[in-house]
C-alpha cells in the first residue's frame, strides 16, 4: 500500500506522568521521530503522513490509594503536560481510580480539570508554548536520541514482533518498573503520602460499588438474546469467520462485522479466533 493513502489516519495513545517537563518534551520527541519514520524510512510525500496525531490519557499507575485526594493535584499536572505536549485529546484519570470504579463526584472533578486547563489557564493560546526553552529543547534531544537508540536495538533484533517473541520488550518494561520500585522503597524517588508526608488515614467510604444484580441483568439479556436472534444465521456466520481465519490472505473485519449483525456475540467470535490461532503465552525474562 502507498503510505500516503493511509499515513494520515494513523493515531497514538500516550500517558502522561508527573514529570511535567519531561512528559511534555516526551510529546514533542514522539513528534519529531514520527515526521522522521514517515519522510526517510517510508518516503511518505504529503505532510499529513508525517503529522503525529496522539491521544493522551493520564497516567494510572501513577495513582496512589493513600491519600487520593493528592491525584487531583497529580492529573492536573499530568494534564498540563499533555496540553502543553500539544495533544489532540484528553483523557483524565478520577482521584479514586487506585480504589475502584470513580465515583460521579469523581468523574466531574476530572472533567473540570480538562476545561480548568483548557478555559482558564490560557496554554492552549499556543501551538508550542514551551518552545525555545533550554530545559525542554535539551530534554527533547535527549529523549529523541535514547528512543533511536531503542528503535534501532529493536530493527536489529528482527522488528518489533521478535522482540516481542523473544521478552527484549518485556524485559525492559519489568527492569524499569523494578528500578522505580527500588527507588520508591529506598525513599531516592518521593512519592507523596506513600512513603513521605504520610498520614493516618480511614478506610475510604465513597467507595463506587457496582450492584452485582447487573451481573444478572446482563446474563439474562444475554440468553435471551440468543434465544431471539436466528442462530442458523449465525452458526454460518461464524463458519464463514472461521474459514477465513484460516486463510492467511483474508482480511477478517467485513466478516466480523457480518457476524456482528446477525448477533454474534463477542466471546463466540472471539472463541473462533481463539481455536485457529490459540492464544498468545508472554514471555517472561527475568
Amino acid at each position: 500500500m502507498d503510505i500516503d493513502s493511509f499515513a494520515g489516519r494513523l493515531s497514538f495513545f500516550f500517558n502522561a506522568h508527573n514529570d511535567l517537563l519531561e512528559e511534555v518534551a516526551k510529546f514533542r520527541a514522539a513528534r519529531r521521530i514520527w515526521a522522521k519514520v514517515m519522510k526517510e524510512k517510508f518516503n511518505a510525500q504529503k505532510p499529513t503522513s508525517m503529522m503525529l496525531r496522539f491521544h493522551t490519557q493520564t497516567g494510572g499507575s501513577t495513582l496512589t490509594a493513600q491519600q487520593p485526594d493528592n491525584n487531583i493535584v497529580r492529573v492536573a499536572i499530568q494534564t498540563l503536560a499533555a496540553v502543553l505536549g500539544g495533544t489532540q485529546s484528553l483523557h483524565t484519570n478520577s482521584r479514586d481510580e487506585a480504589l475502584g470504579l470513580p465515583t460521579e463526584d469523581s468523574v466531574r472533578i476530572a472533567l473540570r480539570t480538562q476545561q480548568i486547563v483548557a478555559h482558564e489557564s490560557g496554554v492552549t493560546n499556543s501551538i508550542d508554548p514551551l518552545a525555545g526553552s533550554y530545559t525542554i529543547e535539551k530534554l527533547t534531544d535527549t529523549i529523541e536520541e535514547q528512543v533511536w537508540h531503542y528503535l534501532n536495538k529493536i530493527e536489529d533484533i528482527g522488528g518489533m514482533v521478535r522482540a516481542i517473541e523473544n521478552g527484549y520488550v518485556q524485559k525492559e518494561i519489568q527492569d524499569a518498573a523494578y528500578r522505580y520500585q527500588q527507588e520508591v522503597e529506598s525513599g531516592e524517588r518521593v512519592v507523596v503520602g506513600v512513603n513521605k508526608f504520610t498520614i493516618n488515614e480511614n478506610q475510604p467510604s465513597d467507595i463506587l460499588k457496582v450492584d452485582p444484580k447487573l451481573r444478572d441483568l446482563q446474563i439474562c439479556k444475554l440468553s435471551e438474546l440468543k434465544k431471539q436472534r436466528n442462530n442458523e444465521n449465525v452458526t454460518q456466520k461464524l463458519t464463514e469467520l472461521r474459514l477465513a481465519a484460516q486463510d492467511s490472505d483474508k482480511n477478517l473485519m467485513p466478516v466480523i462485522v457480518t457476524a456482528v449483525k446477525e448477533y454474534a456475540t463477542l466471546g463466540e467470535i472471539c472463541n473462533i479466533l481463539r481455536e485457529e490461532f490459540g492464544e498468545y503465552q508472554e514471555s517472561i525474562v527475568l
